[in-house]
């Protein structure tokens, strides 16, 4: 799985710069807002790589459960049905159905959005925003395919829809592919999927299929694009720390349940839908959200300190791309090293985005953090 992600990023990388591309050219010729942030796409793609560079220490998970379930209680493992097309075909749609609830989950339980909601974080919409993806959602995450396993799907053939259903949903996250008649009332498209990244009080918790969207015209949760979106989460990261966006939700979760009085809302609180508190706790409550007092984060950096920026990630892109190559033939340990010594180069880069780090503090941490690898070694 590691090597076909590292094939698949030039691609992602060239359909981002072709986007950036045509999304300049449309800002120029009809004076309309740029669907870009640079430091908002740089978080975004420093999201995307730890993602990948966690997922390569928690594969066990998927690695181990589904078939360990698949060889104790699959109902029919040796079907003829999984080695004809007809049978991948419908062991993508049964995948994208448990997607589809578990995306669901994923906004509905407080515990799964403080993983989930790092997809949700940017303000802006582009095709960064598709890399943009969490570092923790696979520890909860495997419970909703299961039933694929007690089914018999096969572990490869369940590796390669899942893989099928990730990569379409890359192309939805643009917000230069308007309307599409009636692929919008099947499938999940870029206008249906700008509903769900939406914060307008109509489109929150809506479309969550993730290549079909008939599951959401099935369970009442199909909404159509009609007022201009806009996106990010009500409560805001303000951050383009990427540890700090994959932390936060638990963070906040954390102090919740510790400030509740009654050991069951402390507990509640983790599985109760985001911003639930028991009506005891309204001394807790927060303002109510006003469209009104929206804001971008945006610090204010120089050109020259936006190109600094993009070369300290492509730099690290190229690393990292070079340890997802090689990750399965290390040991646990060199594995640890490389993932914690990329995350920290991550940090840094987005430390320095913030304003909180200069140029030469920047390159001198990377620089001890690459001597610290190659002496460990």
């Amino acid at each position: 799985m590691s090597k076909i992600i590292v094939f698949a990023f030039p691609v992602f990388l060239l359909l981002i710069a072709l986007e950036f591309w045509w999304d300049q050219r449309q800002s120029r010729l009809r004076g309309s807002v740029s669907s870009f942030g640079l430091s908002d796409s740089l978080n975004s793609l420093s999201l995307g790589l730890m993602s990948q560079l966690t997922g390569v220490l928690s594969k066990f998970i998927g690695l181990l459960l589904y078939p360990a379930v698949f060889d104790s209680i699959a109902l029919f493992p040796d079907a003829a049905l999984w080695k004809e097309p007809v049978g991948w075909l419908l062991a993508l749609v049964i995948y994208d159905f448990c997607y589809y609830w578990l995306h669901r989950g994923g906004h509905r339980i407080s515990l799964l959005w403080a993983a989930h909601s790092v997809h949700h974080q940017s303000q802006y919409y582009n095709l960064t925003t598709a890399l943009r993806q969490t570092s923790t959602g696979a520890f909860f995450g495997w419970i909703f395919y299961l039933p694929m396993a007690v089914l018999g799907v096969p572990p490869l053939l369940f590796g390669i829809v899942a893989l099928v259903d990730l990569l379409y949903q890359f192309w939805v996250h643009t917000e230069h592919v308007k309307k599409l008649g009636w692929f919008d009332r099947v499938f999940c498209s870029p206008s249906n999927h700008r509903v769900h990244h939406a914060i307008n009080e109509g489109y929150l918790d809506r479309n969550y299929g993730g290549i079909l969207v008939v599951w959401d015209q099935l369970f009442g949760t199909f909404t159509p694009e009609q007022e201009t979106c806009v996106y990010g989460t009500r409560d805001p990261l303000n951050s383009w720390n990427p540890l700090w966006a994959n932390t936060q939700g638990y963070v906040r979760l954390a102090q919740t349940s510790r400030q509740l009085p009654a050991w069951t809302d402390k507990l509640k609180v983790w599985f109760k839908p985001p911003g639930w508190l028991p009506a005891s706790a309204c001394a807790l409550e927060k303002p109510e959200f006003q469209m009104a007092q929206v804001s971008t984060y945006q610090p204010q950096r120089t050109h020259g300190q936006h190109a600094f920026a993009s070369v300290q990630l492509i730099l690290i892109l190229f690393a990292g791309s070079a340890f997802l190559w090689v990750a399965d033939s290390l040991s646990l340990t060199s594995t640890a090293m490389y993932c914690v010594g990329l995350c920290l180069s991550l940090w840094v880069l987005g430390r320095y985005t913030e304003g909180h780090l200069r140029g030469w503090q920047a390159a001198l941490l990377h620089v001890a953090t690459a001597a610290a690898l190659a002496l460990a070694q």
